[in-house]
């Protein structure tokens, strides 16, 4: 159920969303009404399908589906380093936050619905590890365990964002 976004909820969501984007060494993007306008949208899709994906993108609303494009996105990381600011325009890079300037426009680099559910992750090894390795698909944090911890110690994504990387 959609409800109403009120004013104290949006500010909060956007000084926790920046302490955590700050804590994680990444910017949010300066223009704090385009921001706020982006916050909002993550509120409502939270309240729409129990997550906070995209903005941007279309949701199919159905988690497992939507992983990729729940905030951050698989694709902020490629996205800051190619062109300064993530799809959306949330993240910037420090020259963006810095110089104060306007995000540019990204162009969607999430391939197609038909193309993701092609996209398997495969081992080159041919013996058997002692445990799994999960790799962060946020950050690309790994880690060797029996599970994936429940929050990425880097950039605190939870333990549904990580896939096993190694067998």
């Amino acid at each position: 159920m959609i409800q109403d976004i009120n004013q104290e909820t949006l500010e909060k969501r956007f000084k926790t969303l920046n302490q955590e984007a700050k804590n994680s060494g990444y910017n949010l993007n300066t223009d704090k009404d385009f921001t706020m306008g982006l916050v909002e949208g993550l509120l409502m899709n939270a309240g729409r399908y129990g997550y906070e994906s995209c903005p941007c993108r279309l949701s199919l609303g159905e988690k497992h589906a939507d992983m990729d494009i729940i905030c951050p996105c698989d694709y902020r990381d490629g996205d800051l380093s190619e062109f300064g600011a993530c799809f959306c325009g949330l993240y910037v890079s420090d020259e963006i936050a810095l110089k104060k300037l306007p995000a540019p426009v990204v162009p969607e680099r999430r391939p197609p619905s038909s193309e993701r559910s092609k996209i398997k992750t495969s081992s080159m090894r041919t013996e058997k590890l002692p445990f799994p390795v999960y790799r962060c698909k946020v950050c690309g944090y790994l880690c060797a365990r029996n599970n994936p911890p429940e929050k990425c110690p880097i950039c605190k994504a939870g333990k549904e964002r990580f896939e096993i990387f190694l067998i």
